[in-house]
């Protein structure tokens, strides 16, 4: 194991080398392109018909330019894009091109947010303040679907801020054409008397057929749209100066709640009248104060189960809206990246979901609260209060983050964060120093320290991890290093494991040359390493080593892949282990697992992705068995369903052989992007429970909804008694802006 941890090492570094000079790698253009907006005086209507004379006036884009597959090409399919503007609305029309016309366009939902890998879809990124670090991203698909976000250096993002504004779109033999309204109050611009304005600007289309990604201003396919320093211009925008920009969504609830053989603490039948809302004000261009009064969260998707096996705590992500606008600000981290780089440790010292929600994931009634954020090109600050009720065994408890952070130089940034718990219990304080360093266009290094201390306890703990990142279009190599002491306590926070000293250096290769078979079936391949090394922090004992190597991973240009690892895997338990209710007794265990992953194409009709992994497992054997199967056959009609089976051969104390199954079916049925039923329904053989979701929702107004909600789980945790609740939940929000 030794000499596979020192070759890996090795082969990092010789690769490293041998690419030290990427020549395809390319640095942001001087000469920017630019689309000049035209001002009009005239409301267009929007219905993705651009028929509206004006819409003539305005000078159409520069051409786009190939950023998959064949960077720097010419793109197969044009795109034409104009830009108008009057005092109320900035209008963006685009006709994507595309000679197989409604044939050709993929859409597999009609989710908000949707996947963009599933999708047809343009998006447009805006640089209001022109720092080349910030943007405001708009994307729809075919249908009208919206997708919007905010990014911060291209790193941070709040994937779920919802946007006020409107798309239609429609679909001809010849591509299909997007109108866009953005209201001017929702977009983030610098104070102006009139003045004429240039902003960083970027439009991204994937013709998902293909997978042909083009852009208006090209960027290096490791890196995304949201990299601003590479975007082209918009110019000739002459935006209102911002006035008062208040918007309040009050809402009103009733809930129907029943529970079978509970203990007394529950009401057996209960219904509920509540009344709440939230407010926010953007008090100028770089500040935005939020208000939340009797916070309600029944909308929010439900958690989707996960039957773990690892020794890595399970990170849920954030799905509660108050909490996710903004969220980039307070949600400093480091975590591995979606295409598994970085390492699996992962510590985020402001967590949202430590408020109102207790650890099994139950809600906790917020009885109110406030945020409030200023966000400039060279500083940014803001403070989060929330007021938790009591709930059973938990009492009332008061949240407080605060949050401090300095840009420099070419997208560097330093910050600190606190955040206090309080309650009759006692206090938990965690103080937090962070950094981020882009040290090149292909080079970063992203920094945490972090100490906290709990009063009941009178225990301090530590946590520090540095995170660097070597990018460029033919490989990705990192080396991270973690501790985390014994008594660390993030209590506002999230750590995927306690008192540790992690070592996690990598390289992924992507090779596109010649030698690859088949060339118009594969994209790249793209083999990598990932060692994994901990010890124990409070003693300094090795407990654990992972080499997981990939030597087989192929990305097709349909967006299909395959891949084969094989990881070998030492590990020291110092106290009994509970993988699924299977006890592993403290020692030390040496054993390989194997793992096949592959998929098809993700925007088919049909689309399958599978994930066995097998092998030995401590002191016995476990198989594990990961199957998604979406089918959707028109996009107001998607069916999808997950099977998860981990199947234990003579594994812990007992040499336990049993089969742990989980079942999980969703379906979204839509009229149009306003109007979904969406329903879910789980099965765990674990603790016996089953659970249903229905929601219906409608989009009445823009960000306006009426929900219509019925939830019901069981278990058996003892086969004898089933318990069982049923909520339903009826619920209507207003929002107007001022």
């Amino acid at each position: 194991m030794n000499k596979l941890l020192v070759l890996s090492i090795l082969l990092l570094f010789i690769t490293f080398s041998l690419f030290a000079q990427d020549a395809d790698f390319f640095q942001p253009d001087s000469i920017k392109k630019e689309i000049t907006a035209h001002q009009i005086n005239t409301n267009l209507k929007i219905d993705g018909v651009m028929n509206e004379p004006e819409w003539k006036l305005a000078r159409p884009s520069p051409r786009f330019v190939q950023v998959e597959p064949y960077q720097g090409k010419n793109p197969t399919f044009e795109t034409d894009v104009r830009v108008l503007y009057n005092r109320i609305y900035l209008y963006v029309g685009i006709f994507a091109k595309d000679s197989l016309g409604r044939k050709a366009i993929r859409a597999t939902d009609f989710m908000r947010d949707f996947d963009y890998t599933r999708h047809d879809l343009i998006a447009l990124s805006f640089d209001g303040f022109n720092d080349k670090r910030n943007a405001m991203s708009f994307a729809t698909n075919a249908y009208g679907v919206q997708r919007d976000l905010l990014s911060f250096d291209d790193l941070y993002y709040d994937i779920d801020w919802d946007g006020l504004w409107r798309v239609r779109t429609t679909r001809t033999d010849s591509g299909w054409v997007a109108e866009i309204a953005i209201p001017w109050q929702t977009l983030r611009y610098p104070k102006t008397n009139d003045s004429i304005q240039t902003w960083g600007f970027n439009i991204y289309r994937n013709r998902r057929l293909t997978n042909e990604i083009t852009a208006l201003s090209p960027f290096p396919r490791v890196f995304s749209s949201l990299r601003m320093d590479y975007a082209g211009l918009l110019k000739n925008l002459r935006p209102p100066s911002p006035k008062t920009n208040i918007r309040i969504q009050p809402y009103i609830l009733t809930s129907y709640d029943a529970y079978q053989n509970f203990d007394s603490s529950y009401q057996p039948h209960s219904t509920h009248l509540k009344v709440g809302g939230d407010l926010k004000w953007v008090v100028n261009p770089n500040a935005v104060l939020d208000l939340t009064a009797n916070t309600d969260f029944a909308q929010a998707d439900a958690d989707i189960q996960v039957n773990n096996v690892t020794r890595f705590s399970v990170f849920f992500p954030e799905k509660r809206q108050f909490f996710l606008e903004n969220a980039s600000l307070f949600g400093v981290n480091v975590a591995q990246a979606p295409d598994f780089s970085g390492g699996s440790m992962h510590i985020q010292p402001f967590f949202s979901r430590s408020i109102g929600l207790d650890t099994s994931g139950n809600p906790i009634p917020i009885v109110g609260g406030g945020r409030f954020v200023y966000r400039s090109s060279k500083l940014n600050y803001g403070a989060i209060i929330i007021r938790q009720s009591d709930s059973g065994y938990l009492p009332a408890t008061n949240f407080f983050v605060g949050r401090l952070s300095e840009n420099f130089g070419n997208q560097n940034r330093i910050g600190g964060l606190v955040s206090i718990k309080n309650s009759p219990i006692g206090t938990n304080l965690e103080a937090t120093v962070d950094g981020f360093f882009r040290l090149g266009e292909s080079h970063s290094l992203n920094t945490i320290i972090t100490e906290s201390a709990t009063s009941n306890t009178n225990k301090r703990g530590f946590a520090g991890f540095a995170q660097y990142y070597y990018s460029t279009l033919h490989y990705k190599i990192w080396w991270t290093e973690s501790i985390v002491t014994k008594d660390f306590d993030p209590q506002m926070g999230f750590v995927s494991r306690s008192d540790v000293v992690g070592t996690t250096p990598g390289i992924n290769w992507y090779y596109r040359g010649k030698a690859l078979p088949v060339k118009k079936i594969l994209r790249s391949f793209e083999p990598g390493i990932l060692p994994e090394v901990y010890f124990q922090a409070s003693t300094g004992k090795l407990i654990e080593r992972d080499l997981p190597i990939w030597p087989i991973w192929l990305n097709f240009h349909s967006g299909a892949f395959f891949g084969y690892g094989v990881t070998p895997i030492f590990q020291r338990l110092v106290a009994p282990f509970q993988p699924l209710s299977v006890t592993i007794n403290p020692g030390d265990y040496y054993y390989t697992q194997q793992t096949i992953w592959t998929g098809s194409d993700p925007s088919k009709i049909v689309n399958l992705a599978v994930m066995y992994t097998w092998g030995s497992y401590f002191n016995g054997n476990l198989a594990t068995t990961d199957v998604k199967l979406q089918f959707a056959p028109i996009p107001y009609i998607s069916i999808s369903g997950e099977f998860n089976r981990n199947r234990f051969s003579g594994v812990g104390s007992g040499k336990t052989y049993s089969t742990v199954d989980l079942y999980i079916i969703q379906g979204r049925f839509a009229i149009n992007p306003r109007i979904q039923l969406v329903g879910f329904y789980q099965k765990n053989s674990l603790n016996n429970s089953q659970n249903y979701n229905l929601r219906f929702s409608w989009e009445y107004e823009p960000l306006s909804y009426i929900y219509l909600i019925y939830n019901r789980g069981s278990t058996s945790p003892y086969q004898e008694l089933k318990q069982t609740e049923d909520h339903v939940v009826a619920k209507i929000s207003y929002l107007k802006q001022f």
